[in-house]
């Protein structure tokens, strides 16, 4: 028997039973036991190859195939647990931006970088080529916050600030990227305003703190880095945010907000 067909044979072993004791006492018959008159001899001897009615299979082979297959496992069932935005055939604008921003914002992406403090800017790390005894090495997150204003089923406009990581959280997007449904501000979102009733709903997030009584405007403190994010389309965002309109057929207006943090590690 080769190498390959050996590990085919243990890995049906390993499949088929929980434990090795398991497997010790399927090659073990009533005959055997009716003789050795005891259960802890008998698989003693399967184990050493002396009885049996099938493969002999040490032990720690058996553990060790046992631990790669529920690695495997593991590995197989975390591929599967793709984006919602996978395999999807996105038209719209806004659809798309919410797609390339899902995995980072879904698992809380980190890069890293190095820096370097006399020059001011960071090279990434895998294409550092430069020698430096000021050098920085910084973890790297990023989270964005969506603005949409649109209509309602009812037909009253509403408008608001959405936690984008917060949200895929909480909610399934497959009825989204879909295009079953449309994302919407709801009044547990950061911020949600009914043009029509003139309902106000302020919320933090886990990533963020709303600061609702600045008198320049409505601001979001990202709770990580403590920047903060300024949504006023007439100053900078802040910080390492960036401002940017979606052209979209979806909504009345749509705005992506992307703030980097950086920590030293």
């Amino acid at each position: 028997m080769d190498r390959d067909e050996g590990l085919t044979a243990v890995d049906n072993i390993v499949t088929q039973f929980n434990t090795y004791e398991d497997f010790l006492d399927s090659q073990i018959t009533t005959v055997d036991l009716y003789y050795l008159e005891d259960e802890g001899l008998a698989r003693q001897l399967v184990e050493l190859g002396y009885r049996g009615t099938g493969e002999v299979v040490k032990r720690e082979d058996f553990e060790a195939r046992k631990a790669a297959l529920e690695i495997a496992r593991l590995a197989e069932r975390t591929q599967k647990k793709t984006l919602t935005s996978a395999g999807k055939d996105l038209q719209d604008n806004f659809l798309k931006a919410l797609a390339v921003r899902e995995e980072d914002n879904r698992n809380g992406k980190v890069s890293e970088e190095v820096g370097f403090k006399s020059l001011g800017f960071f090279f990434k790390f895998r294409w550092l080529v430069m020698f430096s005894d000021e050098i920085e090495f910084c973890s790297m997150h990023q989270q964005t916050v969506i603005f949409i204003r649109d209509r309602n089923s009812h037909g009253q406009e509403i408008s608001g600030y959405i936690d984008y990581a917060h949200r895929l959280k909480i909610e399934d997007f497959e009825v989204y990227f879909s295009g079953k449904r449309r994302l919407l501000p709801k009044p547990t979102d950061m911020s949600f305003y009914n043009w029509d009733s003139h309902t106000a709903v302020w919320n933090s997030t886990p990533n963020y703190q709303v600061i609702a009584d600045n008198p320049e405007g409505l601001l979001f403190k990202y709770k990580r880095d403590r920047k903060i994010l300024n949504v006023d389309p007439k100053v900078s965002p802040g910080d390492n945010s960036t401002r940017t309109p979606i052209q979209t057929e979806l909504y009345i207006q749509a705005v992506i907000f992307d703030h980097i943090s950086r920590r030293k590690t």
